[in-house]
C-alpha cells in the first residue's frame, strides 16, 4: 500500500487539512477531531483502500486502518494544517468525549509496554511450573524484573503521557513522576509512625485495611496522583507563563512549578488521589464480592462492544487502580476472555470462508488478539462485519468471564 496515498484520501474526504483540529492514533484506528462534521464522507472514506471501517465516537472521526495505522499517521500528519487563526472552530464535543478522550491519550501509550509484561510474566510463569527455571535463578530475576517496570515506575510513564495529553511541560512532568518514586520518598511516605512537613505542612500518610490485612499506601505502582498532579501543573504553567517575563520564562516557569507542586502534591493533591483510588477500589470490590460470576459475565461479556465505541479505554484506569493498591487484578482478566473470544472468533473466519481476502484479513486479525489483546482488526475486519462470529464471541466472552469468576482468576 502507498501510505501517501492513503493519508491523502482520508484527508480528502474529511474535508480536507483545513478541517482537521487534531489527528492521533491508537493500535488500530486514526483518530481524528474534525471542525466541522458535517464536512467528513463516511461512506466514501470506508471504501477507501486501506480502509477497514469507520466508526464516529467519543467525538472522533476513527478510522479503523489496522496494524498498519502508524504508517498512514506518519503519512498524514505533515499533510494536516496546524495553522492558528482558521475561522472555523473545533467542536469539542459533550464534556463526557472530552474527558474519554483525555483518559484514552493517557492510558493507550501504555498499554503495548503492559501487555509485553504481561507477555513476560506469563512465559515465567510457565517456565518455572516446568521446571524448566527456578526463580532464584539470575535470568528469571532480571526478567521478572523488566516485567515490573511499567508498574513500579507508573508514576513516571503517566506523567509522561498526561503532560503530553494535557500539553503541558513533559520533563516537568516526569520529575514529579519520579520524586514519588525515588526509594526516599517512597520510605519517608510508607514510614507512619513520623510526622514529616515541608514548608511547615503536614507531609500526609496513610495506612488501610484490604480484607483482614494492613497496607501503608506507597506512590510507587499509583495511579489517580500523578494524573490529578499534572492537571494542577498544566494550570500553574498557564499561569506563572501568562505574568512571568519571556527571557526568565526558561528557568523560573519549571523552577517554581516545582517548589509550588512539591507541597501541593505532598499535602493535597497526592491525599486526594490515594483516597480516590481508594473509593475506585472499594466500589470496583463490591460489586465484585457481590457476585465474581456476574461480574465476570458482564465485563466478558461486553467488553468487545466498548472496544467498538472505544469505550474501553475508560475502565483501563480501574485495572491499573487495583494493580497499585492490592497487587492482583481481575478486571483485565474478564477482558482477557474477550480478547481471546474475538481471536477464536476471527479463527474460526479463517478456516471456514472461501474468500481469499477475507481469509487473509481473518488470520492476520488472529494474531495480535491472540498474543496482545489488540481486537479492533478481529472486530472490524470480520467478526463485526459477518455479525455470526461477532454474537458467537461476547457469548464466549460472557462465558469465560463467568469461569474465570467462578475459579477466582487473578492477575498478579
Amino acid at each position: 500500500m502507498d501510505y501517501n496515498v492513503i493519508a491523502g484520501n482520508i484527508l480528502k474526504n474529511v474535508g480536507g487539512a483545513q478541517n482537521v483540529a487534531d489527528v492521533t492514533h491508537c493500535f488500530t484506528r486514526l483518530r481524528i477531531v474534525l471542525k466541522n462534521k458535517e464536512l467528513a464522507n463516511k461512506e466514501i472514506v470506508e471504501k477507501l483502500e486501506g480502509v477497514i471501517q469507520v466508526v464516529e465516537a467519543n467525538g472522533q472521526f476513527q478510522v479503523v486502518i489496522g496494524t498498519k495505522v502508524d504508517k498512514v499517521y506518519e503519512a498524514i500528519l505533515p499533510m494536516v494544517n496546524r495553522e492558528k487563526g482558521n475561522e472555523i472552530k473545533a467542536d469539542k464535543g459533550s464534556l463526557g468525549n472530552r474527558i474519554l478522550q483525555t483518559i484514552s491519550k493517557i492510558f493507550t501509550p501504555l498499554v503495548p509496554a503492559i501487555a509485553a509484561s504481561g507477555l513476560i510474566k506469563g512465559l515465567l510463569s510457565v517456565a518455572t511450573r516446568l521446571g524448566w527455571i527456578s526463580d532464584t535463578n539470575s535470568t528469571y530475576i532480571l526478567l521478572n524484573t523488566a516485567s515490573n517496570i511499567i508498574f513500579y515506575y507508573m508514576p513516571i510513564f503517566l506523567a509522561y503521557t498526561s503532560a503530553k495529553a494535557l500539553n503541558c511541560s513533559k520533563i516537568n512532568a516526569m520529575v514529579l513522576g519520579a520524586f514519588l518514586c525515588h526509594p526516599v520518598i517512597d520510605a519517608l511516605i510508607q514510614d507512619v509512625s513520623t510526622v514529616n512537613t515541608i514548608f511547615g505542612l503536614p507531609v500526609i500518610k496513610k495506612a488501610f485495611t484490604i480484607g483482614e490485612a494492613t497496607k501503608v499506601f506507597s506512590y510507587t505502582e499509583s495511579v489517580i496522583p500523578i494524573i490529578l498532579a499534572v492537571i494542577v501543573l498544566h494550570y500553574l504553567e498557564k499561569f506563572l507563563k501568562k505574568w512571568i517575563p519571556d527571557m526568565l520564562e526558561i528557568i523560573l516557569v519549571p523552577g517554581l512549578s516545582l517548589i509550588i507542586m512539591l507541597p501541593v502534591l505532598l499535602v493535597v493533591v497526592g491525599p486526594v488521589g490515594i483516597y480516590v483510588g481508594y473509593a475506585i477500589q472499594w466500589l470496583y470490590q463490591a460489586l465484585y464480592s457481590f457476585s465474581p460470576i456476574l461480574g465476570g459475565t458482564i465485563v466478558g461479556g461486553l467488553w468487545s462492544v466498548f472496544v467498538i465505541f472505544g469505550a474501553h479505554r475508560a475502565l483501563l484506569p480501574i485495572g491499573l487502580n487495583d494493580v497499585a493498591i492490592t497487587g492482583t487484578n481481575t478486571l483485565m482478566c474478564f477482558a482477557g476472555s474477550a480478547n481471546f473470544a474475538q481471536a477464536g472468533a476471527s479463527l474460526g473466519v479463517m478456516l471456514k470462508t472461501k474468500d481469499k481476502d477475507l481469509k487473509q484479513i481473518a488470520m492476520a486479525a488472529t494474531i495480535p488478539a491472540f498474543l496482545v489483546g489488540i481486537t479492533e482488526p478481529a472486530i472490524y475486519g470480520c467478526n463485526l462485519r459477518l455479525k455470526k462470529p461477532m454474537f458467537c464471541a461476547v457469548i464466549a466472552g460472557a462465558i469465560g468471564g463467568a469461569i474465570m469468576g467462578l475459579g477466582s482468576a487473578v492477575n498478579t
